[in-house]
């Protein structure tokens, strides 16, 4: 999701004052990225989907509201986290990531494998136990491992409260795991 030089000026200009072409090159150039951002939050493949077209809804709905001085890579993460969100708010903690939302991270070789697989189903279960909004800035910061000021941008909210947001996050995660049996 980046602004190239020359032309990107014009053509955001032009969405601004609700030219459709400029709007579907947008979705053609940022389309792959936001699709990636939604996903790293909802770890949902067919949700990821839904919400990058609403997300581009969204966009097209506020073309009136955009600076074009502001970076769209910015301001489309924005409004990807926020339908993000919104579906992480509506939907029941079982029903959001699926059993093997560690399943592509690296962990420490275990002797029994049965082991690991339970730990890992414990850490997905203490995640969707999470507040969607403690939920996805550790998924973002700690999982994928974005930049605090990246997801401060998407959040809309300060570097510092992102921190305090993972800080949080992992404390409750130290204690559910704990609960469960697990020391981290």
């Amino acid at each position: 999701m980046r602004n190239g030089a020359s032309g990107d000026s014009e053509q955001l200009e032009a969405f601004r004052h609700g030219d459709i072409d400029a709007f579907e090159a947008l979705f053609r150039q940022h389309q792959r990225a936001v699709y990636g951002w939604i996903l790293r939050i909802v770890r949902n493949p067919s949700a990821a989907e839904d919400l990058t077209i609403e997300t581009f809804w969204r966009i097209h709905h506020a073309h009136a509201r955009y600076d074009p001085a502001r970076e769209f890579e910015a301001w489309a993460r924005r409004i990807a986290t926020n339908a993000a969100f919104d579906w992480l708010r509506a939907r029941r903690p079982e029903s959001t990531m699926p059993p093997e939302f560690f399943a592509d991270r690296p962990m420490p070789p275990a002797t029994d494998p049965g082991v690991s697989d339970e730990i890992r189903r414990k850490t997905a279960l203490a995640f969707e136990r999470l507040s969607p909004r403690l939920r996805i800035a550790a998924v973002l910061v700690v999982v994928e491992e974005r930049p605090h000021k990246e997801v401060a941008e998407a959040l809309g909210i300060s570097v510092a409260a992102v921190k305090l947001r993972v800080f949080r996050a992992l404390r409750l995660l130290r204690k559910d795991l704990q609960q469960q049996g697990i020391t981290p």
